[in-house]
This record gives structure tokens, sequence and C-alpha cells, in this order.
């Protein structure tokens, strides 16, 4: 089974609900009361639970949940070569680590980020496809107090270097689809092209299906900033990814009209369900969006997927919530007479857009 097996296939963005208990256990790591093997058994059994709760709502492609990462910066910051992290005790695990570079990131250090290993934990728990995701360099380098570049872009390109020696790991690992997730971009709109420019330097020469994923910010639940879609264009034009991941669900679909008229002509992942509401929406809800979206992109080169990470969401809401997105997907592909496999001109190949 490949992720473009099925016509409008269900996927996650990347995080999961966190449990309360495993909150409060990652502080408990913080502040030295259990030790980094014993939070390392314990998400073990998260993951497995998170992995079991998407097979069970019926995903097409799951994810690990992110169970690992505290948020969306710190587990990559702190595995970089170079980047300096004075203090590392937190109060809350969810707070951001004070980073700093004062000498450019060292270009022959080859050190694992550990993410490969990631990947093939969580391969050994499913046979469905895996989606595995990071933050992307942009992202990354707003979290850094940056003395060692003359230009802050050439820290963005440094940390975009980075991570593709670590893609190529995920890569030998088995790991076909690979998403780069900029939830900071959308604060810094004027710099649309760097970030853009750093993610071809993440996917040059790594032969799988790439996803970018573009946020308004998913901070506690809230969003970071607000806006329209339109500042992607045309520098996500140049992206060489296949599949550009969405929310709509929360902002509404107003911008769905910039996907046709700019001729996005890869993969759109659809944002259907709201991760920053608790209220559950039903599958006719969400078919409606589905409808929608189809007057923009053909059935072939359209994911559903919520709008973000579920990881503020109550266990049973993410639930229900992903149960109601894989029922609503199935209604239209019923409408439509969708075929179960798509026809070869339908189909994205690995590393290649359209």
């Amino acid at each position: 089974m490949t992720p473009w097996s099925v016509y409008l296939p269900t996927t996650v963005v990347g995080s999961y609900s966190v449990p309360e208990w495993l909150e409060r256990l990652k502080t408990e790591y913080y502040q030295r009361r259990i030790s980094a093997a014993h939070l390392g058994e314990i998400y073990e059994v998260a993951i497995k639970a998170a992995v079991k709760d998407q097979e069970l709502a019926g995903i097409d492609i799951v994810s690990d949940g992110e169970l690992r990462r505290d948020n969306d910066i710190d587990y990559f910051l702190a595995r970089v070569p170079g980047v300096h992290i004075a203090q590392r005790a937190k109060s809350d695990y969810y707070d951001y680590y004070e980073a700093e570079v004062t000498a450019p990131l060292p270009e022959d250090d080859k050190t694992s980020l550990g993410l490969a290993a990631d990947f093939a934990f969580t391969r050994t728990l499913t046979d469905r496809p895996i989606k595995f995701s990071f933050t992307g360099p942009f992202s990354l380098s707003r979290r850094v107090t940056d003395t060692a570049y003359a230009d802050p872009a050439d820290l963005v390109r440094a940390l975009a270097r980075r991570l593709n020696a670590e893609a190529r790991l995920l890569a030998g690992a088995g790991a076909t689809l690979l998403q780069i997730d900029e939830p900071f971009l959308a604060g810094y709109p004027e710099q649309a092209e760097l970030a853009i420019e750093a993610v071809n330097i993440v996917t040059d020469g790594i032969p799988v299906t790439w996803a970018l994923h573009v946020c308004y910010g998913n901070r506690y639940a809230r969003p970071s900033w607000e806006g329209h879609y339109d500042f992607l264009f045309p520098a996500v034009l140049a992206a060489r990814v296949d599949q550009l991941v969405l929310e709509f669900a929360r902002k509404g679909l107003e911008d769905l009209h910039l996907i046709k008229e700019n001729d996005w002509r890869s993969h759109l992942g659809l944002g259907v369900i709201d991760v920053k509401s608790a209220t559950v929406e039903s599958p006719d809800l969400v078919a409606a969006r589905i409808r929608r979206a189809l007057e923009f992109v053909p059935p072939g080169r359209l994911m559903i997927n919520p709008d973000c990470g579920l990881r503020h969401l109550a266990p049973d809401v993410a639930r229900r919530k992903l149960r109601a997105m894989v029922a609503g997907a199935a209604i239209v592909r019923g409408e439509l007479g969708l075929p179960a496999v798509p026809t070869r001109g339908d189909t994205v190949p690995a590393g290649a857009a359209e």
C-alpha cells in the first residue's frame, strides 16, 4: 500500500493528542524526577497507542504522533551540532529553550539527529504508510539568537543543509513520505522566498514524496497569526514538493481559489478538521468541505487531513474527529463513484511533483 493507493486518502498533519499523564511525566523528566531511559519507555507506549488510534479511526496514512517532541522546535535544535542551549531544565515541558548560535554550524558533522531511529520504531508498529514530519529551517531559525552569521538568511540555509542530511538518513531507513512544517512562516510573509529556497535545499536529492505544511500557528490551540495564503504565491510554486498542506476548516474555504488561480499542479492536503475547537465535526460537514475543494482540485490530487496537529485536543475528541474525517471522505468517494485504486495518471511518483 502506498500513500496514493486510494482517492481522497486521509492522513494527519503530524502531532497527536498528548494525554495529561504524558504531559506530567515529560515535566517530571525536566525536573529530574524520572530518567531519560524511563521516559523513553513511556514514549514507546504512547506512540503505540497513537498509531493504533489512527488505525482504528481508519486513517490511511498514519504518523508517530510526534509524542517524543516537547514542542515544534526544541527536539530538533537540541540535536543540531553548533546550536548552544545553556539551560536545558524547564518548569514546563512545552516551554521553548533559549537557543544560540555563536559560530557557523559545522558543515562536515554528519551526526544523526535521531529522526531515522524514530521512524524505524514507528515502522515496526504498522503496515500502513507513514507520514514523518519535521520542522523546517525557516521556523527553526526564528527561535535562535544568531550572532554567527552576518546575513540571517545564511543560518536558515545552514539549518536546511543539516535537515537535508537527516532526510537522507530517513530515506535510507525506509521513509517514503516526509513533511516539512513551517508554522512560523505566516508571521513573516515577506520571507516566503527565503523559506521556499530553504525547503528546496532540504528536499534536494532525496527521492521521497515531499509535503510542505504551512499554517497560522497552533500554540496552546490558538493561532499565532491571521491572514490569507496569498503571501505564499508565487514563491511556493518554485517549491520542489509533491503536496502543499494547508488549514481551511478554522479559516474557512475562501483561499481555495488561490490553488486554481496560481495553477498549483501538485497535491493539496486539505484541512477539514478544526484542531483549535473541541467541537467534533459531523461527517456531513467534512464531506461538504471536500466537495467545495473539488471545485478547485481534481480528486486525484486531493488529500484529506486536519488543519494542523492534534496535540492540544483531548484524546477522545481527537479520536472522534478523526473518525468523522474518515467518514466524510468515504461519503464523497461514494458520491463520485471513485475506484479504490487511482489510475496511473493520477499518481504522483515519489520525489517528483507534477
